[in-house]
Protein backbone atom coordinates (compact mmCIF):
# COMPACT_ATOMS: atom_id res chain seq x y z
CA UNK A 1 0.00 0.00 0.00
CA UNK A 2 4.79 5.96 1.44
CA UNK A 3 1.86 8.39 0.32
CA UNK A 4 2.96 8.17 -3.46
CA UNK A 5 1.29 11.59 -4.68
CA UNK A 6 1.21 14.38 -7.91
CA UNK A 7 0.38 13.67 -11.50
CA UNK A 8 -0.09 16.29 -13.03
CA UNK A 9 -1.41 16.11 -16.42
CA UNK A 10 -2.46 19.68 -18.40
CA UNK A 11 -4.91 18.97 -21.42
CA UNK A 12 -5.16 21.14 -24.20
CA UNK A 13 -8.18 20.27 -26.34
CA UNK A 14 -8.86 22.14 -29.67
CA UNK A 15 -12.49 22.43 -31.11
CA UNK A 16 -12.49 23.50 -34.69
CA UNK A 17 -15.65 25.40 -35.70
CA UNK A 18 -15.37 26.51 -39.48
CA UNK A 19 -16.49 29.49 -40.89
CA UNK A 20 -16.56 30.06 -44.93
CA UNK A 21 -16.93 33.57 -46.02
CA UNK A 22 -18.41 32.95 -49.93
CA UNK A 23 -16.17 36.28 -50.86
CA UNK A 24 -12.60 35.31 -49.09
CA UNK A 25 -13.32 31.16 -49.32
CA UNK A 26 -10.88 31.48 -46.01
CA UNK A 27 -11.01 29.21 -42.86
CA UNK A 28 -11.04 30.31 -39.19
CA UNK A 29 -10.64 27.37 -35.92
CA UNK A 30 -11.86 28.65 -32.64
CA UNK A 31 -9.86 26.91 -30.10
CA UNK A 32 -10.88 26.54 -26.29
CA UNK A 33 -8.62 24.96 -23.87
CA UNK A 34 -9.74 23.08 -21.33
CA UNK A 35 -7.16 22.08 -18.43
CA UNK A 36 -7.26 20.04 -15.35
CA UNK A 37 -4.72 18.28 -13.09
CA UNK A 38 -4.88 14.81 -11.53
CA UNK A 39 -3.68 14.29 -8.01
CA UNK A 40 -2.74 10.18 -7.65
CA UNK A 41 -2.81 8.58 -4.10
CA UNK A 42 -2.99 5.11 -4.02
CA UNK A 43 -5.60 4.11 -6.57
CA UNK A 44 -7.72 7.22 -5.93
CA UNK A 45 -7.50 10.47 -8.16
CA UNK A 46 -8.57 13.51 -7.69
CA UNK A 47 -9.47 15.66 -10.43
CA UNK A 48 -9.38 19.73 -10.41
CA UNK A 49 -9.77 21.95 -13.24
CA UNK A 50 -7.60 24.84 -14.32
CA UNK A 51 -9.83 26.44 -16.65
CA UNK A 52 -12.04 29.23 -15.84
CA UNK A 53 -15.47 29.39 -16.97
CA UNK A 54 -16.37 26.01 -17.21
CA UNK A 55 -19.78 24.57 -16.82
CA UNK A 56 -21.91 20.90 -16.98
CA UNK A 57 -18.77 18.66 -15.96
CA UNK A 58 -19.11 15.56 -17.04
CA UNK A 59 -16.72 13.07 -16.16
CA UNK A 60 -15.96 9.38 -17.40
CA UNK A 61 -13.49 7.83 -15.75
CA UNK A 62 -12.62 5.11 -18.10
CA UNK A 63 -13.45 2.31 -15.84
CA UNK A 64 -17.65 2.38 -15.83
CA UNK A 65 -18.31 4.95 -13.88
CA UNK A 66 -19.01 8.49 -14.00
CA UNK A 67 -19.23 11.80 -12.12
CA UNK A 68 -20.83 15.62 -12.80
CA UNK A 69 -18.79 17.11 -9.57
CA UNK A 70 -17.13 20.32 -10.06
CA UNK A 71 -14.10 18.04 -8.48
CA UNK A 72 -14.57 14.55 -7.96
CA UNK A 73 -12.37 12.27 -6.24
CA UNK A 74 -12.92 8.53 -7.92
CA UNK A 75 -10.74 5.22 -6.48
CA UNK A 76 -10.25 2.90 -9.28
CA UNK A 77 -10.73 -0.63 -8.61
CA UNK A 78 -7.35 -1.69 -9.21
CA UNK A 79 -4.27 -1.66 -11.34
CA UNK A 80 -4.39 -0.98 -14.79
CA UNK A 81 -4.69 1.76 -17.95
CA UNK A 82 -7.64 4.25 -17.79
CA UNK A 83 -8.54 7.16 -19.85
CA UNK A 84 -10.84 9.72 -17.79
CA UNK A 85 -12.41 12.09 -20.31
CA UNK A 86 -13.91 15.59 -19.02
CA UNK A 87 -16.96 16.80 -21.79
CA UNK A 88 -17.59 20.28 -20.14
CA UNK A 89 -18.64 23.75 -21.44
CA UNK A 90 -15.48 26.43 -21.55
CA UNK A 91 -17.93 29.52 -21.64
CA UNK A 92 -20.33 28.73 -23.22
CA UNK A 93 -18.39 26.73 -26.28
CA UNK A 94 -18.46 22.83 -25.94
CA UNK A 95 -14.93 21.35 -24.96
CA UNK A 96 -13.46 17.94 -23.96
CA UNK A 97 -10.49 16.72 -22.89
CA UNK A 98 -8.63 12.50 -22.12
CA UNK A 99 -5.41 11.65 -20.35
CA UNK A 100 -4.15 8.14 -19.59
CA UNK A 101 -4.05 7.29 -15.91
CA UNK A 102 -1.54 4.28 -15.12
CA UNK A 103 -2.56 2.98 -11.61
CA UNK A 104 -0.24 0.72 -10.02
CA UNK A 105 -0.57 -2.23 -7.44
CA UNK A 106 -2.61 -1.89 -4.67
CA UNK A 107 -2.69 -3.28 -1.65
CA UNK A 108 -5.32 -4.53 0.42
CA UNK A 109 -3.22 -4.07 4.05
CA UNK A 110 -4.23 -1.72 5.96
CA UNK A 111 -1.50 -1.23 8.87
CA UNK A 112 -3.37 1.08 11.10
CA UNK A 113 -6.97 -0.75 11.11
CA UNK A 114 -6.55 -2.88 14.18
CA UNK A 115 -6.76 -5.41 12.04
CA UNK A 116 -4.86 -9.17 10.28
CA UNK A 117 -7.90 -9.43 8.56
CA UNK A 118 -6.99 -7.90 5.58
CA UNK A 119 -3.99 -10.24 4.84
CA UNK A 120 -6.75 -13.42 4.38
CA UNK A 121 -6.46 -11.01 0.83
CA UNK A 122 -2.90 -11.32 0.02
CA UNK A 123 -2.64 -15.54 -1.14
CA UNK A 124 0.78 -15.00 -3.10
CA UNK A 125 4.47 -14.04 -1.92
CA UNK A 126 4.19 -16.37 1.18
CA UNK A 127 7.55 -17.65 2.06
CA UNK A 128 7.74 -21.55 1.91
CA UNK A 129 9.44 -22.78 5.34
CA UNK A 130 11.28 -25.65 5.89
CA UNK A 131 13.09 -27.78 8.69
CA UNK A 132 14.79 -24.80 9.81
CA UNK A 133 11.54 -22.65 10.24
CA UNK A 134 11.56 -23.10 14.37
CA UNK A 135 8.98 -20.68 16.07
CA UNK A 136 7.88 -19.38 12.57
CA UNK A 137 4.47 -20.79 11.84
CA UNK A 138 3.59 -18.17 8.62
CA UNK A 139 5.64 -15.21 6.67
CA UNK A 140 4.24 -13.28 3.46
CA UNK A 141 4.99 -10.16 1.62
CA UNK A 142 2.71 -7.67 0.17
CA UNK A 143 3.93 -4.53 -1.42
CA UNK A 144 2.61 -1.54 -3.47
CA UNK A 145 4.31 1.36 -5.03
CA UNK A 146 5.59 2.92 -1.42
CA UNK A 147 5.99 0.43 1.22
CA UNK A 148 6.74 -3.75 1.68
CA UNK A 149 4.33 -4.93 4.01
CA UNK A 150 5.65 -8.43 5.77
CA UNK A 151 3.02 -10.62 7.50
CA UNK A 152 4.47 -13.05 10.35
CA UNK A 153 2.50 -15.31 12.37
CA UNK A 154 5.12 -17.34 15.21
CA UNK A 155 5.25 -19.34 18.68
CA UNK A 156 6.05 -16.41 20.91
CA UNK A 157 4.81 -13.80 22.99
CA UNK A 158 5.11 -10.31 22.55
CA UNK A 159 7.26 -9.51 25.58
CA UNK A 160 9.90 -11.66 24.70
CA UNK A 161 11.84 -9.03 22.58
CA UNK A 162 13.01 -11.59 20.00
CA UNK A 163 15.41 -10.22 17.80
CA UNK A 164 14.63 -10.15 13.60
CA UNK A 165 16.94 -10.18 10.84
CA UNK A 166 15.96 -9.30 7.67
CA UNK A 167 18.48 -9.50 5.14
CA UNK A 168 17.82 -7.26 1.56
CA UNK A 169 18.98 -7.78 -1.59
CA UNK A 170 17.32 -4.37 -2.57
CA UNK A 171 18.83 -4.71 -6.33
CA UNK A 172 18.08 -7.88 -6.78
CA UNK A 173 22.07 -8.80 -7.69
CA UNK A 174 24.99 -10.58 -6.74
CA UNK A 175 27.39 -7.94 -7.69
CA UNK A 176 26.80 -5.98 -4.35
CA UNK A 177 26.14 -6.63 -1.07
CA UNK A 178 27.07 -9.10 1.25
CA UNK A 179 27.17 -12.81 -0.16
CA UNK A 180 26.12 -14.95 2.70
CA UNK A 181 25.64 -19.07 2.94
CA UNK A 182 22.76 -17.80 5.44
CA UNK A 183 20.41 -17.09 2.38
CA UNK A 184 21.79 -17.99 -1.41
CA UNK A 185 21.06 -16.57 -4.72
CA UNK A 186 22.11 -12.59 -3.21
CA UNK A 187 24.02 -10.35 -2.58
CA UNK A 188 22.31 -8.37 0.42
CA UNK A 189 22.66 -4.57 0.31
CA UNK A 190 20.69 -3.91 3.22
CA UNK A 191 19.73 -5.34 7.01
CA UNK A 192 17.11 -4.28 9.09
CA UNK A 193 17.66 -5.73 12.56
CA UNK A 194 16.02 -5.32 16.14
CA UNK A 195 12.84 -6.53 17.84
CA UNK A 196 10.04 -4.55 15.97
CA UNK A 197 7.91 -5.97 18.85
CA UNK A 198 9.04 -4.18 21.45
CA UNK A 199 11.98 -1.54 19.96
CA UNK A 200 13.04 -0.12 16.83
CA UNK A 201 14.82 -2.02 14.05
CA UNK A 202 18.02 -0.61 12.93
CA UNK A 203 19.51 -0.10 9.30
CA UNK A 204 22.58 -0.99 8.02
CA UNK A 205 23.93 -0.98 4.59
CA UNK A 206 26.56 -3.17 3.03
CA UNK A 207 29.44 -0.53 1.89
CA UNK A 208 32.57 -3.09 2.21
CA UNK A 209 33.81 -3.96 -1.53
CA UNK A 210 34.51 -7.58 0.13
CA UNK A 211 31.74 -9.24 -0.15
CA UNK A 212 32.34 -11.99 2.05
CA UNK A 213 32.50 -9.04 5.16
CA UNK A 214 29.73 -8.98 7.74
CA UNK A 215 31.65 -6.26 9.20
CA UNK A 216 30.85 -4.25 6.00
CA UNK A 217 27.34 -3.67 7.09
CA UNK A 218 27.73 -0.15 8.81
CA UNK A 219 24.66 1.38 10.67
CA UNK A 220 22.55 4.05 9.19
CA UNK A 221 20.63 6.85 10.58
CA UNK A 222 17.33 6.92 8.48
CA UNK A 223 14.25 7.41 10.74
CA UNK A 224 10.80 5.90 9.70
CA UNK A 225 12.18 3.01 7.44
CA UNK A 226 9.81 0.92 8.61
CA UNK A 227 6.55 0.36 11.23
CA UNK A 228 4.57 -2.44 12.92
CA UNK A 229 0.87 -2.25 12.84
CA UNK A 230 -1.60 -4.79 14.40
CA UNK A 231 -0.41 -7.16 16.81
CA UNK A 232 -2.50 -9.88 18.00
CA UNK A 233 -1.47 -12.55 20.66
CA UNK A 234 -2.90 -15.79 22.31
CA UNK A 235 -2.61 -19.39 22.45
CA UNK A 236 1.04 -19.26 23.03
CA UNK A 237 0.78 -18.02 19.51
CA UNK A 238 1.66 -14.03 18.11
CA UNK A 239 0.76 -12.78 14.89
CA UNK A 240 1.52 -8.88 14.12
CA UNK A 241 2.13 -7.04 10.76
CA UNK A 242 5.76 -4.82 9.25
CA UNK A 243 5.73 -1.97 7.04
CA UNK A 244 8.87 -1.15 5.15
CA UNK A 245 9.36 2.22 3.29
CA UNK A 246 10.65 1.61 -0.23
CA UNK A 247 11.69 4.89 -0.80
CA UNK A 248 14.06 5.32 2.04
CA UNK A 249 16.01 2.26 1.52
CA UNK A 250 18.63 2.20 -0.98
CA UNK A 251 17.16 0.62 -4.68
CA UNK A 252 14.38 -0.53 -3.05
CA UNK A 253 11.90 1.26 -5.33
CA UNK A 254 13.27 -1.24 -7.88
CA UNK A 255 10.83 -4.04 -9.69
CA UNK A 256 12.33 -6.86 -7.64
CA UNK A 257 13.99 -7.85 -4.22
CA UNK A 258 15.39 -10.87 -2.59
CA UNK A 259 14.74 -11.27 1.22
CA UNK A 260 15.31 -13.45 3.98
CA UNK A 261 14.18 -13.14 7.57
CA UNK A 262 16.00 -14.74 10.88
CA UNK A 263 14.58 -14.54 14.12
CA UNK A 264 16.61 -14.68 17.48
CA UNK A 265 16.88 -14.79 21.24
CA UNK A 266 18.49 -11.24 22.79
CA UNK A 267 21.49 -13.46 22.99
CA UNK A 268 21.38 -13.53 19.31
CA UNK A 269 20.42 -17.58 19.27
CA UNK A 270 18.79 -18.78 16.32
CA UNK A 271 14.72 -19.20 17.02
CA UNK A 272 14.13 -19.54 13.01
CA UNK A 273 14.30 -19.25 9.73
CA UNK A 274 12.03 -18.08 6.78
CA UNK A 275 13.18 -19.92 4.28
CA UNK A 276 15.52 -22.49 5.55
CA UNK A 277 19.55 -21.28 6.20
CA UNK A 278 21.62 -22.24 3.06
CA UNK A 279 18.83 -22.45 0.68
CA UNK A 280 17.78 -19.25 -1.99
CA UNK A 281 16.08 -16.64 -0.36
CA UNK A 282 12.39 -15.47 -0.93
CA UNK A 283 12.27 -13.13 -4.51
CA UNK A 284 9.70 -10.44 -4.49
CA UNK A 285 8.57 -10.00 -7.89
CA UNK A 286 7.34 -5.75 -7.22
CA UNK A 287 6.85 -5.64 -11.05
CA UNK A 288 3.34 -5.27 -11.52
Amino acid sequence: MKNFKAYMFLLTVALASSIFSSCKKDKYVAKTDLLYEVEVDGATATFTVKTQGVTGYKWDFGDGTSSTDAKPTHTYPGKGKYVPTLTASVNGKAAEASTVLRIAKVSPVKLDDNSLADWDAVTKNIVPLGDDKGIFRNVKFDYDGNYIYVYVEMVAKKSDGNIFDFYIDSDNSTSTGLLTGTFTDGGYDILLEGPPLTGNMDVFYHQSANQNDFGGFKQQSIPETSKVGTIIEGGGIVKFELRIARSKLLNLTGTAARIGVQVAKSDYSNLGSAPDEETSSFLLDMSE
